[in-house]
């Protein structure tokens, strides 16, 4: 892995912070003043943690400079003091901005981007690194999940990022970036997470509820990587043995899961019963009822409006109002109402009904209840 930005620093275990502030944003390493061996090609940007009066610090910011040949790189300094010596030495040494080394790390990370990128926000950079960063693990879960198991600790690295582009560029910016993307099965997954994890926030489930949610919807059609193409990408309305095959991605997805070790039973469950619906009606298993948990009655609403509101081969995506008249409709025969009507909040970020809805709403209660995938 190429690094974005170098965090530079005296000792390996200083930097972690830093390192792991930037990994919200773009790829990161950690390079000691001891270390002459590092990859610059795609680095955009330096953070020096690191005395500056150290001849180690100087023979190794010297060394960089000729490394990188003239390119403009921002190099942000923390100081150890406010010195005007210290200061000035920082900028010998190429500083384009100094900060005091007790900063936050957010704050250094947020600071360098404005010089990487500064015809953007940081939430913009934010939200369009996670998006990039799921894209790839999702198309590498796809292809592993095609002939076996796949890589669950990878799935699990992108809900944090997910639920971080939620707090700070809102679901319309995640949903407006994730429509662009051209593999339907994998924009679909992503579309999913999102409104899954915007409705997370929205109602402020503690962070392990937020965490099963979003894991849950990130997997729930890995069984679509055994569904043919011809079926899959077909640009009209399957016929019903076409729609048959379409179904067993519900199953199929429940084994990928169990061969991969997954232990998660609502990644389970969500995976195996994304479709059932509370009269009976849906699949695989033609669950009913209390027989399908609050995870399952969330993950299925927003699945569907994720369907509804985004372009298919057979048809353009439907307008927002519209999709919500089609929820409501399902009520309360395929759908519970107070989670749609929640699920609507969300989407307008209605925040006294938030308040409400954590009041009143079962799911709060319950989230954990939900019963065993295993038909």
């Amino acid at each position: 892995m190429k690094p974005d930005v170098i965090v530079v620093t005296e000792r390996s275990n200083r930097g972690l912070d830093l390192a792991e502030a930037v990994r919200m944003v773009a790829r990161s390493q950690i390079v000691t003043t001891s270390e002459a061996k590092y990859d610059i090609v795609a680095v955009k940007g330096l953070i020096v943690d690191a005395s500056i009066d150290r001849a180690r610090t100087r023979v190794w910011l010297q060394a960089f400079s000729k490394r990188i040949e003239g390119r403009s790189i921002p190099v942000i300094y923390l100081l150890r003091s406010k010195a005007v010596s210290e200061l000035s030495a920082a900028e010998r040494l190429g500083a384009t901005a100094c900060l005091s080394a007790m900063t936050e790390p957010s704050v250094v990370v947020a600071a360098l981007f404005r010089q990487i990128a500064p015809q953007k926000t940081f939430t913009e950079i934010i939200v369009e690194h996670s998006i990039a960063r799921a894209v790839t693990i999702l198309n590498n879960m796809n292809v592993d999940a095609t002939i076996g198991p796949v890589n669950l600790r990878e799935v699990d690295e992108l809900i944090d990022p997910v639920l971080q582009a939620m707090k700070d560029g809102g679901v319309f910016h995640w949903l407006k970036l994730i429509q662009n993307h051209d593999d339907m099965t994998l924009r679909h997954s992503l579309l999913v997470a999102g409104l899954i994890a915007n409705l997370a926030v929205f109602l402020h489930l503690p962070r392990s509820d937020r965490t099963s949610l979003v894991r849950a919807a990130l997997v729930h059609d890995v069984g679509k990587a055994r569904i043919p193409l011809g079926i899959l990408n077909k640009p009209g309305r399957l016929d019903d043995e076409e729609m048959q095959i379409m179904r067993t991605h519900a199953s199929i997805g429940h084994e990928i899961l169990l061969a991969s070790g997954m232990t998660d039973n609502l990644g389970l469950s969500g995976t195996r019963h994304h479709h059932e619906m509370l009269d009976g009606s849906g699949y695989p298993d033609g669950l009913k009822g209390e027989e399908i948990g609050d995870v399952i009655r969330l993950l299925t609403i927003c699945d569907i409006y994720a369907a509804l509101t985004e372009d298919r081969p057979y048809r353009p995506a439907m307008p927002q109002e519209e999709a919500f008249k089609i929820l409501r409709s399902m009520v309360p025969s395929k759908l519970e109402s107070g989670l749609v009507e929640a699920f609507a909040a969300s989407i307008s970020a209605d925040e006294t009904l938030s308040r409400k809805l954590r009041l009143t709403l079962p799911i709060l209660k319950n989230l954990h209840s939900t019963k065993s995938a295993t038909p």
